[in-house]
């Protein structure tokens, strides 16, 4: 045995930042349709061409008018539905008008239908005190033109794409999807659907981690299970970072493992092997085959899953030119006591209670698929710490880590 002292634990945040500084983003952008474009990055602020109302409109169905003509009995001399331009208004005069509608000129105000009635002879009676203004939405509230309706490097969700159509938008600059080769080696993987041997297993994180990558806005490139020898993995390698920006696998990594996969990629490239100070996930490697980054995480599910989210998340986001790379994290009250923390930062699976408490799941071990299933999220716990029930604590919710 080695007499060789180990290298030190490396902190999460050195390791984030050590990573984060080799992720140049990705040249090149293309143009999609907006309905297209979601979960993909803006390549170029988005300026509002218009404004957003481009008029003053009714916000309810009912009367545009005065307000210093409310209290009088009024003629209403027009019907205004949406998408109709009306004329002016004049003083002394109502309009009908509906949700939506473009308030005529000279009207100030609408009166919603339930605070007016029309009279015998046809005039409009206003039933309740009238304010200037109400119930009309004002020209330009929305958006302004020459205002930046998204910033490069927004990453574009449901909402994002509602707001460039709002600007009329019908087409966007996105940055270039990353590319990302995952592939599994060892002889005891077998796919599901497939007999499963003795000794054998099925392979979840390929299923995972693809997931992942598509959630992300990446191209994936499957390259499968690849047979458990030095001169495939090698060949793989070579495919994977001809074809591919990121290599990407689960397991085979670590110090002392008996595996082809370390060896392959030190003799096609280079590699560093870090040992983080977090659980689950401890052994994590990062390194380059030729052009390709390469990204060795851990083999047990729920490690493999925790490092993607806090490593390999905003490492592809910021190769898509992203601005927003951490997640939002909440103080919530923790639902159980953890008089024994760990020497290492801790993810814990937790699930949020009635409360509004976080409840632990009962099984913590790194190969407990179902404690990340059954989860809201993870307790992002500093190490070392300890906390009783009732004590606030981080919350990352898979909302935010899985978006």
């Amino acid at each position: 045995m080695s007499d060789a002292p180990r290298k030190p634990l490396i902190a999460l945040d050195d390791a984030l930042a050590t990573l984060l500084a080799q992720a140049a983003p990705l040249a090149g952008t293309e143009t999609l349709p907006t309905a297209a474009a979601r979960g993909r990055v803006l390549a170029a602020d988005l300026i509002s061409p218009l404004d957003v109302p481009p008029a003053d409109n009714s916000a309810m169905d009912g009367y545009a008018l005065r307000a210093a003509d409310a209290a009088a009995p009024l003629p209403v001399t027009q019907r205004i539905p949406a998408g109709q331009v009306p004329g002016a208004l004049p003083s002394g005069e109502a309009a009908r008008i509906f949700t939506g509608a473009q308030l005529p000129a000279g009207a100030d105000t609408v009166v919603m239908q339930e605070f007016a009635e029309l009279a015998d002879d046809g005039r409009l009676r206003v039933t309740q005190p009238v304010t200037r203004g109400q119930h009309v939405r004002l020209r330009g509230e929305d958006l302004k033109v020459g205002q930046t309706v998204l910033p490069a490097g927004t990453r574009l969700d449901a909402i994002a794409l509602g707001l460039a159509a709002t600007a009329g938008a019908a087409q966007l600059s996105v940055a270039r999807r990353p590319r990302v080769a995952v592939f599994s080696t060892g002889d005891e993987l077998v796919m599901p659907g497939e007999p499963l041997p003795p000794g054998a297993i099925y392979n979840s994180n390929r299923f995972t981690l693809r997931a992942l990558l598509e959630g992300l806005g990446c191209e994936v490139i499957d390259l499968g299970i690849v047979p458990d020898r030095l001169d495939a993995t090698r060949a793989a390698l070579r495919e994977a970072a001809a074809r591919a920006d990121v290599i990407l696998t689960s397991g085979g990594v670590s110090v002392g493992e008996e595996d082809h996969l370390r060896p392959a990629v030190q003799a096609e490239g280079r590699l560093d092997l870090w040992a983080i100070a977090i659980k689950p996930g401890k052994p994590f490697a990062y390194g380059r085959v030729g052009e390709a980054h390469f990204i060795g995480l851990p083999g047990n599910p729920v490690s493999s899953l925790v490092t993607f989210l806090v490593l390999v998340r905003p490492f592809l986001l910021k190769l898509q030119g992203a601005t927003r790379l951490a997640p939002r994290g909440y103080r919530l009250a923790a639902g159980f006591d953890w008089p024994r923390p760990d020497k290492r930062r801790e993810f814990l699976r937790v699930r949020l209670d009635e409360a509004g408490g976080l409840a632990l799941f009962a099984n913590q071990s790194s190969g407990v698929l179902t404690s990340a299933y059954w989860a809201d999220g993870l307790l992002d716990n500093p190490a070392g710490q300890a906390f009783k029930a009732g004590d606030a604590v981080r919350f990352l919710p898979f909302a935010e880590l899985l978006a």
